[in-house]
């Protein structure tokens, strides 16, 4: 008829009882008698950062043991309706319903709550908020945890304090506590990061006038003497160096020998981070009781989809019983299916960013053409160079290609995961990890690697120059370099990603909460029910935070990938983290349904990913020092070319752009005017060849290679640099810490001495 029915399902103390020993849940013995930490002299300093103690700690520590039905009387049960957490009920209560049979259909069982819901039976099945968010319950025996957790962490005007982890973890289960106890302390080590890269930046800031580079080019007796070769074929005027002034001045911000301290730096920090943060997941693995826990019973127990679309059956050899498989021939086919799918759409974001540059190289020459014929252009033209323009406006359409291609890609992925019948929920996850990751990478990086490591690197010479597909003229590098060009994608890029990322995640699930509830918001609270409140909210879903971790493991590779180019990536990272806490607690406390309680003892699969782009991090990092900084070839001329001993560094510049003899051009290349008749130009980009009047006309000088081989040389040096002191580091500090070890070893030694001691009483009573 049209109208919707709630179906409450409650689970009795039996219930529950029966499904703790099935699910090896643990419950408190006794209290924990391990004294705590000294206490740390900078507490009193941290105060402010502090939550209340009720609010960090809701329950006393305990040591715990697996739960067993006929041992009741070993555990601390004071009140049987609170004994059970509210995640360790409805995870109770999502396990049963999963596997709960409702009928047969040509001999096959049909079971589980998932297919009535893809089915049309039921149209949603999630476990209750406590309480409304903004107001405290009437009942006076309710938690009021909801209410707890939007006053003391979901508001913005708390990014200041510490996250209630324990609070959290009692609410929405481990899984969800330990995704926002990794995000916070990543945003914690993020801090020392920022400070680091905010100090190189205002190194760059303050020594920009001391720098002899830009100084000789924005000086009109040398950069405004020195006469540039045409940025394009035929249309394109020669134009005088000292017009790139601004660009070379803002270049140094980010080109400056604090960037290689950075770099270096940031090798280490990725260490730090990720070995500190195993200590800290060993110290939550402890305090939440997942020591013993390898993956969850749930995790590992068959996917209902994997069951009902499974029809052969076989033996498991440690169960003994009977049960489906998928033969291998057909898991090869779906394999194949699923690589070609995914090699396809890498292959389209490659072909998209093919695409860019061609567009770059399209609309490089109309920016050089319109910007030095067009007047009004005149007084921006010194900040706004045609590569700038291009850089900007590419990397703007480079931005929304991404965008759209992920929003493609993510159904395509869930999809062909789907179609492989993952066997277990693990499985299935971690299949649709690698998946997304590798779309994602490729697709927000590759970008910023064109740039980093491609362009300007081949592009010829005058009369020999590149083209791509016989058409295109190949880009050249501002005469500043490439890394400013870099800094302005990877800005773009990063910044661009994590304001559309915002957006969704906050406004878009307020507008629609606000039009679904917009009928029944201003009913009474007796006739609006708590279980229709929660109906009208938007659904967290199996892969909510999958794409949290995702969105923040790629912004981990924009601040260590290519952080070298961009000191402040960790400052914007950080301003970003502060913010994301607070959406992510906002929009899970008020905006969605109460998410089902699942257990995680770590973050799984991205552990392993992090560690992958920590060591890459040093590999491009090098490179980009190296090949697109301007760092290598100035301390080559500074310390074998330079001829004057009072400025090293005046006339790199000059020694740097190579001669060209105007005469020298090919038709395909010479401009149709040379109004003041110049005889000689030079190369927009740090090139070092043969002058025309040399026997070795245009070839590569003694310099380039020297300078090649120095490049070479540095990558080497600092790569084997900063691996021995990340693995130093890493070898230096222990993954479980010392007091965590002894609080493990206390807690087995008591669990086996209580369960010893009540064996012996048992078995008096029996005598």
């Amino acid at each position: 008829d049209g109208k919707i029915y709630f179906v409450k399902i409650h689970a009795p103390w039996e219930v529950l009882i029966t499904y703790a020993e099935v699910l090896n849940i643990k419950v408190p013995i006794k209290e924990n008698d391990i004294p705590s930490m000294v206490e740390n002299p900078l507490d009193c300093m941290l105060a402010p950062l502090r939550l209340p103690e009720k609010v960090m700690h809701p329950e006393p520590d305990y040591f715990t043991a697996p739960f067993s039905k006929e041992k009741q009387e070993l555990y601390l049960i004071n009140d049987e309706s609170t004994f059970f957490s509210p995640s360790m009920r409805n995870r109770i209560v999502n396990y049963i319903l999963t596997r709960c049979p409702y009928g047969t259909e040509e001999g096959k069982k049909k079971f589980g709550i998932k297919r009535l819901l893809n089915n049309g039976t039921y149209s949603a099945a999630y476990p209750l908020h406590d309480c409304q968010y903004w107001k405290k319950a009437n009942d006076p025996n309710c938690d009021n945890e909801r209410y707890t957790l939007y006053m003391e962490w979901a508001r913005f005007l708390r990014f200041y304090k510490e996250q209630p982890l324990d609070l959290i973890r009692k609410y929405y289960g481990e899984k969800i506590g330990i995704y926002f106890a990794w995000l916070g302390f990543y945003t914690e080590m993020l801090f020392l990061a920022a400070v680091v890269g905010l100090i190189c930046f205002l190194y760059g800031l303050f020594t920009m006038d001391e720098n002899m580079s830009s100084k000789e080019i924005c000086d009109p007796a040398i950069g405004g003497e020195i006469i540039m070769c045409p940025l394009c074929d035929r249309e394109c005027e020669y134009w005088r160096l000292n017009t790139t002034c601004q660009s070379s001045e803002y270049s140094h911000l980010f080109d400056n020998v604090a960037t290689l301290f950075f770099a270096i730096f940031m090798g280490i920090w990725v260490t730090l981070f990720l070995e500190f943060w195993k200590r800290r997941q060993a110290r939550l693995k402890y305090e939440w009781d997942l020591v013993d826990f390898e993956e969850e019973q749930q995790q590992l127990q068959l996917r209902p989809e994997y069951e009902a679309k499974c029809t052969q059956k076989k033996k498991n050899p440690v169960t003994q019983e009977m049960e489906p498989y998928l033969p291998i021939t057909s898991q090869a086919v779906r394999f194949c299916i699923s690589g070609t799918t995914v090699l396809f759409w890498v292959s389209l974001i490659i072909a998209s960013m093919i695409a860019v540059i061609v567009y770059r190289l399209a609309v490089y020459a109309a920016f050089a053409s319109l910007m030095e014929n067009t007047q009004t252009l005149q007084p921006i033209s010194g900040l706004l160079t045609p590569q700038l323009a291009t850089s900007v406006t590419a990397s703007c359409l480079n931005f929304v290609i991404i965008m759209i291609l992920n929003f493609l890609y993510e159904r395509i992925a869930i999809w062909i995961t789907d179609m492989e019948i993952p066997r277990t929920h693990m499985e299935y996850e971690n299949r649709l990890t690698m998946k997304m990751f590798l779309f994602q990478f490729v697709n927000y990086y590759s970008s910023c690697f064109y740039v980093a490591f491609f362009k300007g690197k081949f592009v010829g010479y005058p009369g020999a120059y590149t083209y791509m597909f016989n058409r295109w003229r190949n880009e050249e590098c501002d005469p500043a370099g490439c890394l400013i060009e870099l800094t302005t994608q990877l800005t773009i890029v990063m910044a661009g990603k994590q304001i559309w990322g915002n957006i969704q995640e906050a406004i878009v699930p307020w507008i629609c909460n606000w039009w679904g509830r917009r009928k029944a918001r201003n009913n009474p609270e007796n006739l609006y029910s708590r279980w229709e409140q929660d109906h009208d909210l938007q659904t967290f879903g199996a892969l909510g935070l999958f794409y949290e971790y995702l969105e923040m493991v790629i912004q981990f590779g924009f601040i260590t990938l290519f952080v070298a180019s961009f000191p402040l990536a960790p400052l914007l990272a950080l301003m970003n983290n502060i913010l994301e806490i607070r959406v992510d607690s906002w929009k899970l406390t008020t905006q969605y349904r109460r998410p089902v309680a699942a257990k995680a003892h770590s973050i799984g699969v991205w552990q392993e990913i992090l560690n992958g782009m920590a060591i890459l991090s040093v590999v491009t990092n090098a490179f980009i020092v190296a090949f697109t900084s301007d760092m290598i070839p100035r301390l080559v001329y500074y310390y074998a070319y330079s001829e004057n001993e009072d400025s090293p560094m005046s006339g790199y510049i000059n020694n740097s752009l190579s001669v060209f003899q105007i005469s020298d051009f090919p038709d395909r290349n010479k401009p149709k005017q040379n109004p003041e008749n110049f005889v000689i130009c030079r190369l927009v980009y740090r090139d070092y060849r043969y002058p025309p009047d040399h026997e070795r006309k245009y070839l590569h000088t003694m310099q380039f290679w020297h300078i090649l081989a120095a490049k070479l040389a540095f990558i080497i040096i600092m790569e084997h640099v900063v691996f021995i002191v990340k693995f130093f580091v890493a070898w230096m500090i222990p993954d479980v810490p010392a007091d965590v070890k002894a609080k493990i070893k206390r807690e087995k030694y008591l669990t086996q001495k209580i369960l010893h001691e009540y064996e012996l009483e048992k078995l008096k009573e029996r005598l």
